[in-house]
């Protein structure tokens, strides 16, 4: 996910045709074929008027359009119904948006920074602003805020000794001060300047959208079931970092005592904890659909780790972004449920076996499509999201990989790939429904400046269903260019029993239905490499073209059911999946069995 932020749009006389920002006339002709939908964030609503074949892209083109917000197309996101409008070529209608509707909005803005401020008088508050904003306007902000500093021209801001004139625009401190924070203090005029004065912070590379993109995940407790079934988790052991009498906690669950935490993930833990005892509060993202926080080390001035609470994932009980609470539970993609994102998290993590052999347990070794160290926390924190009273919260923690953005602020041209592969087999074989390029992080090698890609937010992946499996790296140049040998010996060796065993042993009983989506997907996985298939080939599988044509992989599973009994076993209907497999498979591709 890139380092971003969210907006909303302003209230507009409803009255007025939407069309364009200074629409007087609408021709009766179209207004039969229109409607109104009202888009929602932080309890604002916003009339727009749209037709009624229109696009998901070209709705957020007019979005874009009427309201002269500054920012692409694919900086936005719309949910209706409790579902994200992903698919940009599919109609409005086709997603039951019919007039009145609401649709929430979700604004990336990647040049949004958020501040922290702590006054003299030991009062904290936080608030975001644009990039392009100068002092004087953080000063009006601070003015409204804290009543010692109500009078703009009464206040000094001060950065590193030096007096900030209220024309230096924020963007020019940050990049003076290329730190994960950047330390200001605001005192009154002609006062003198303390020693240890730090009233005021500036969250800066880091939440830029240039340096920085969050890794995160989410998660359990002592006695969790977030499904209400069988996919519930029994925690056993926990190992204790801080006493509970103290106004923070964090510790890592240990679902297995068989389980001994890997070094590094002991440490990011342990770093984490010390920067909580430091007082450097969790940063709010600014970014997505959940909430997730950004976990500092004891210096303030380094990212550590990225933690999700389980209620405050998308849809849930707490959702800081004021997206509907679920009715029936099920998450914004289909086949998954709210609360259940942190499993998955780990999931991926646990599943990203090594090129040199399968993970059997948390290790230090790196993954094949190196997804980052990730595992479940318990955290206690004022500064989370807690409408009502403060409590532990269960979430994924995951270790900060630092960055230079995301593939979404890059194109794909130039990554390698082999990069772009690693990431391919990942997402095909957890059926990841959320694969965008936002997600996918860009860094480089040390030693020759290679890029990197890094895909973090998996929780929705192994969902029950192929509905919404998403792979944006279909239309990239690399998933048409063959695996290597390497790359399909590795695929070769994945075995989905010892998968679904592995993560039985790591506390998730995966429910039948994640467990056959798992199976099926190796399955065709394995049989498309076998068949000398590229990654562009496999995944249009598994990908619908749209809305309501079902996919290939779709198909599949659905004659495989009709052709079985109701109550045959699972391995009985796999069967039943692989012969239709093989056989649609030859149809496709015209290749031998």
């Amino acid at each position: 996910m890139s380092s971003a932020g969210v907006t909303t749009l302003s209230p507009v006389d409803p009255t007025e045709p939407l069309l364009s920002p200074n629409a007087s006339h609408f021709p009766s002709s179209l207004e039969e074929n229109s409607i109104f939908i009202f888009l929602s964030f932080s309890g604002l609503l916003t009339p727009i008027r749209v037709m009624k074949w229109d696009t998901i892209e070209s709705v957020k083109f007019k979005i874009q359009r009427c309201e002269s917000i500054p920012f692409l197309t694919n900086k936005q996101k719309l949910v209706y119904a409790g579902r994200e409008l992903a698919r940009s070529d599919t109609l409005l209608k086709d997603y039951g948006v019919t007039d009145g509707n609401v649709l929430h909005l979700i604004i990336k803005l990647s040049d949004l920074q958020l501040i922290n401020v702590k006054t003299s008088s030991g009062k904290e508050f936080s608030f975001q602003v644009e990039r392009g904003r100068d002092v004087k306007y953080i000063k009006r902000r601070i003015a409204k805020k804290e009543k010692q500093f109500d009078d703009p021209e009464d206040q000094e801001l001060v950065c590193n000794g030096e007096r900030l004139e209220d024309q230096k625009i924020i963007d020019d401190i940050c990049c003076q001060h290329n730190d994960a924070v950047v330390h200001l203090f605001v005192r009154k005029k002609h006062a003198k300047v303390h020693r240890r004065p730090l009233e005021l912070s500036i969250v800066a590379t880091d939440l830029a959208g240039k340096k920085t993109n969050d890794v995160c995940g989410n998660s359990s407790d002592r006695k969790f079931d977030v499904g209400g079934g069988k996919d519930s988790l029994s925690i056993q052991g926990v190992v204790p970092r801080k006493l509970p009498d103290k106004d923070f906690l964090l510790e890592p669950i240990i679902i297995n005592p068989k389980i001994e935490l890997a070094s590094e993930m002991q440490n990011m833990v342990n770093t984490a904890h010390d920067g909580l005892a430091s007082e450097n509060h969790p940063i709010g993202s600014a970014e997505g659909t959940g909430g997730a926080y950004f976990m500092l080390d004891s210096t303030g001035q380094k990212y550590v780790s990225v933690f999700k609470p389980i209620d405050e994932e998308p849809m849930a009980v707490n959702n800081p972004r004021g997206l509907p609470l679920s009715l029936n539970g099920e998450g914004l993609k289909k086949g998954t449920r709210v609360g259940q994102g942190a499993f998955r998290e780990v999931a991926a993590y646990v599943l990203d076996h090594p090129i040199s052999g399968r993970r059997n347990l948390f290790g230090d070794v790196k993954g094949f499509a190196g997804v980052p160290p990730t595992l479940m926390v318990k955290c206690l924190h004022k500064g989370f999201n807690h409408p009502g009273d403060l409590i532990a919260k269960i979430g994924s923690m995951q270790m900060f990989v630092k960055n230079n953005g995301s593939c979404e602020d890059i194109g794909p041209g130039a990554f390698p790939v082999n990069e772009v592969h690693k990431i391919t087999v990942l997402d095909m074989r957890l059926a990841n429904a959320d694969r965008h390029a936002g997600n996918i992080l860009v860094t480089t090698e040390e030693h020759n400046d290679q890029p990197v890609l890094i895909p973090i937010d998996h929780g929705y992946c192994l969902p029950t269903s192929f509905e919404d499996c998403t792979f944006e790296w279909l239309y990239w140049p690399q998933a048409r260019k063959p695996y290597s040998a390497e790359t399909i010996e590795y695929i070769k060796s994945l075995d989905a029993e010892e998968d679904i065993a592995l993560l039985k042993f790591h506390g998730w009983d995966l429910p039948i239905e994640c467990a056959r989506t798992l199976r099926i997907s190796t399955m065709l996985l394995k049989k498309g490499v076998e068949r000398g298939l590229t990654p562009f080939a496999i995944g249009n599988l598994m990908c619908r073209e749209s809305l309501n044509k079902e996919s290939v992989i779709e198909e599949i599973v659905e004659e495989a059911l009709d052709s079985v009994l109701p109550g045959t076993s699972e391995a009985t209907l796999l069967d039943a999946v692989s012969q239709i497999m093989d056989r649609r498979l030859h149809d496709i591709f015209n290749s031998p069995f």
